[in-house]
């Protein structure tokens, strides 16, 4: 009888975990045409995480530290409040890892996401959208608060977790791959996770680095996953003193810009990317027409796949 050999490749494999961050740094051609050579604009493309957004980096480490620190243990189920992003990395990396996932968001979360999240078998519930993200994390803790032996709540909006993801990994990366040159980093507010800790890890390299937070100019807006931060239950990890600057982006400005980045860069970016970049472009035409010279990071949460049903994109 002939024996069937044994096959042992030798192939490097890589977890999924490995995965996240060390995102590329993009850079733009025509939207930035008009601007002189020593002001420019670059944005990390968060969308090569695997789960498809810049929230894969602070879900990993919220569950990580948890683990850690035995809150979060096999027998518990990982519950929070998203928008959508965030939710879609707990499920996941609750699916690699082999924990259940029960999420709140709002009933107007774009259908993409619904879909992936019941791909992901996710335990749903949806919330009034007339409430936004903040009825959805109003519903999640009274559930925590009754059923704490049950639950891991990851509370991304309070959990410094959050922010330490951005420390660790998004900031150290844009000094790296801007050679320390970085002199302006623009993020939008939703967690403000990405602002704090991005902005915190910049600041230690150099002092001098401008801070610009973004958010929408008006209660009712358009900029899923952003927050209007006077009106909205403000995050426990925010601090509102923080950044250098704040920035308000009109939903026609943001939309307007993600058409203009499909069309004319060939990038098809979220809603709130698309925000990022006209405050992005904001500061570099503030600094070009000062004669002043500066290296513009922002960050890209997302690519468009999960909105393509508004109907903004056909618009002209």
């Amino acid at each position: 009888m002939t024996s069937i050999p044994v096959l042992t490749p030798s192939i490097a494999a890589t977890s999924l975990e490995a995965q996240i961050g060390n995102t590329p740094l993009i850079g733009f051609r025509r939207v930035t045409a008009h601007l002189p050579p020593h002001v420019q604009i670059f944005a990390k493309a968060e969308w090569h995480n695997p789960g498809g957004s810049v929230k894969d980096r602070a879900a990993l480490n919220i569950i990580r530290e948890a683990e850690a620190s035995g809150q979060l243990t096999p027998n518990k189920i990982i519950l929070d409040s998203t928008s959508g992003n965030t939710g879609i990395a707990y499920a996941m990396l609750g699916a690699a890892k082999g924990y259940r996932v029960k999420l709140f968001l709002p009933e107007n979360a774009s259908p993409e996401r619904m879909k992936i999240l019941r791909a992901y078998g996710v335990d749903l519930v949806f919330t009034d959208p007339l409430e936004g993200s903040d009825g959805a994390i109003e519903a999640v803790r009274a559930l925590a608060a009754r059923e704490p032996a049950r639950y891991f709540y990851a509370n991304q909006y309070n959990n410094p977790a959050n922010w330490r993801a951005h420390y660790k990994t998004t900031g150290v990366e844009i000094w790296q791959q801007t050679q320390g040159l970085v002199t302006h980093f623009v993020a939008g507010l939703g967690t403000s996770g990405t602002l704090m800790g991005t902005g915190r890890r910049l600041r230690d390299y150099n002092p001098a680095v401008q801070i610009i937070a973004l958010q929408p100019d008006l209660a009712f807006h358009g900029l899923e996953g952003l927050k209007h931060m006077p009106t909205a239950i403000k995050p426990g990890i925010y601090d509102e003193t923080f950044a250098d600057r704040q920035l308000s982006i009109s939903t026609e400005a943001a939309y307007n810009m993600g058409r203009r980045l499909a069309r004319e860069e060939g990038y098809l970016v979220g809603i709130s990317a698309a925000a990022a970049m006209a405050g992005a472009l904001q500061i570099a035409e503030a600094l070009a027409e000062q004669g002043q010279s500066g290296l513009i990071v922002t960050l890209f949460p997302d690519n468009a796949y999960k909105y393509l049903s508004e109907s903004f994109w056909t618009e002209d």
